[in-house]
């Protein structure tokens, strides 16, 4: 690592089949879903540089419909790792090797939208922790993470290792020290198949404890939530972009470019060049011929 408990690189994980997320996802893959005035991923990448790390060694996985995330990652200049199957979170992580480059790797859901700043996680050798995963606090027993006083985990879903003073809810932000990375499996998932087994050889996970936001964009009522935040986090009760033709009432809407408003549009998210033209209401509106898709 170049220092201690610095991250080397990142890798975004988007390679999901986004199926929570579906119908939306049968017109654009998950990570480009436009969240405020840019597409999800983007949000996640922008914290993913508050890390540091060089911008060549930020990496992206894609599976479905990859073409619409290369499209924007082309002009990020951030790599791709292409998966024509699906290999699993650390299967993912492993494949990527050769494009992340040695070192400890920041691993970040490309469903995640957090403000947490991912230089305040660390893989601290002295403490010979593989892994350290970013985590919300709660009380013991509680959660799908299980901690002791001095940060180990010690439970991970149903597994547990120990005696638990608290519990936590795993936020899909996670740091991977280079040991752990280099026995990685070529298909798997970093929990269930890497976290768990490591933790029932007595080995040492560490948690963040963090008090940063935190959305799943995982189903349509998640991800309107996600936009109604963004308006919220920015003060504002609607936006548009300016290529936008808004002629009706958007109150608590995102419009987005090329779009068009010709009936009133409430707390919904309208895609780019997309037209509404009948009411609604906690919808997001596609240029699709199905229009509404509602989060009732």
């Amino acid at each position: 690592m170049n220092g201690a408990g610095r991250v080397d690189a990142a890798m975004v994980l988007c390679a999901g089949l986004g199926t929570r997320l579906r119908p939306l996802t049968d017109e654009m893959a998950k990570p480009m879903v436009p969240v405020g005035d840019r597409p999800a991923v983007a949000h996640v990448v922008a914290q993913v540089r508050l890390a540091g790390v060089s911008p060549a060694r930020i990496v992206v996985n894609v599976h479905h419909r990859p073409a619409d995330v290369r499209v924007w990652a082309e002009v990020e200049q951030i790599a791709v790792s292409h998966e024509p199957e699906l290999l699993g979170t650390a299967g993912g992580v492993a494949a990527a090797a050769s494009l992340l480059g040695p070192g400890a790797v920041l691993v970040w859901n490309g469903d995640i939208l957090s403000d947490l700043d991912p230089r305040e996680l660390r893989v601290e050798s002295a403490a010979a922790s593989l892994a350290t995963l970013a985590v919300h606090a709660r009380p013991a027993g509680e959660g799908n993470v299980g901690f002791a006083a001095d940060g180990r985990i010690v439970r991970l879903r149903n597994s547990s290792f120990g005696r638990e003073d608290h519990g936590g809810d795993f936020l899909g932000i996670h740091v991977l020290g280079e040991a752990l990375r280099a026995r990685l499996p070529e298909r798997g998932c970093l929990v269930g198949d890497v976290y768990i087994p490591a933790l029932a050889r007595g080995e040492r996970l560490q948690v963040h404890v963090t008090m940063a936001s935190f959305f799943d964009i995982g189903s349509v009522a998640q991800y309107l939530a996600a936009n109604a935040e963004w308006l919220r986090s920015r003060g504002l009760g609607s936006w548009a972009h300016p290529s936008a033709v808004v002629n009706a009432p958007i109150d608590g809407s995102i419009v987005g470019a090329g779009a068009v408003v010709d009936a009133p549009a409430r707390r919904s998210v309208v895609w780019p060049a997309a037209h509404v033209q009948s009411a609604c209401d906690a919808s997001v509106v596609t240029p699709a011929q199905k229009p509404f898709i509602s989060a009732r």
